[in-house]
């Protein structure tokens, strides 16, 4: 896809690697959307704030007529609620799945029209290496990007003969504030924008920002313990 004189909708832009996609975006010549649900908080230059909540099916028929001339879609937003499958409030864990899963379907079905009026684009998922890898530290989180994860392959599917390609990007750890708590090497949220837009200008279906994605992805194909170590071979004892 050709960035330059694209038209493209950020969901959750205002701030963290929504903000850095939009400002990219802008940068490389596109006409940009920043969708939040505030769209005051909205600070990037050269880019038209649009109100946006994809948890909100009527904010986002509203959305897609104001930007009716969009090409591309990129599925940002996203919350941490830090739940625990055991022992977590299950509003919580609801809350990930209407947002990662369902938030992002309501979005994709809302500016697909308007994609295809426009004679076909691309939408681009922002994904996790927690698709892949699921940890008891992010519980709630893991299992909604996964059904996200799923989504999208189906999605690709579907929407291919239409002429929309769907890519997602795939990613440790960034710098934003949804996961100021964490202490681990995270990346410059500025640095992933633009390795997700080349992937987009690409046409890539999977685009690995890291390395940390690059090794996931290469341990989906081995035995359950490549990924979880700590899982004692069938049969055998526990290990530490």
């Amino acid at each position: 896809m050709q960035i330059e004189n694209s038209v493209a909708v950020v969901t959750g832009a205002n701030r963290g690697l929504g903000r850095a996609l939009a400002a990219e975006l802008a940068r490389r010549g596109a006409t940009v959307y920043a969708g939040a649900r505030r769209p005051e908080s909205v600070d990037i230059a050269g880019v038209t704030p649009l109100r946006l909540d994809i948890s909100d099916a009527d904010l986002l028929a509203e959305a897609a007529q104001n930007a009716s001339d969009a090409t591309l879609l990129i599925n940002n937003a996203g919350i941490a609620t830090w739940a625990n499958l055991l022992t977590g409030d299950l509003s919580d864990i609801r809350a990930e799945l209407e947002i990662h899963y369902l938030g992002t379907l309501q979005a994709t079905r809302a500016f697909v029209p308007v994609l295809e009026r426009n004679g076909g684009g691309t939408i681009m998922n922002i994904m996790s290496v927690l698709s892949w890898l699921h940890s008891t530290k992010h519980a709630a989180y893991a299992p909604a990007k996964a059904a996200e994860w799923a989504a999208t392959n189906v999605l690709r599917v579907q929407l291919a003969p239409r002429n929309i390609h769907v890519s997602a990007l795939y990613v440790g750890y960034i710098d934003t504030d949804m996961i100021s708590q964490v202490d681990a090497p995270k990346n410059n949220p500025a640095t992933i924008a633009a390795r997700a837009i080349d992937g987009i200008a690409a046409d890539e279906y999977e685009v690995l920002a890291d390395q940390m994605a690059r090794d996931v992805r290469a341990k989906l194909s081995g035995p359950i313990t490549t990924m979880y170590p700590m899982l004692a071979p069938l049969g055998g004892p526990a290990s530490g």
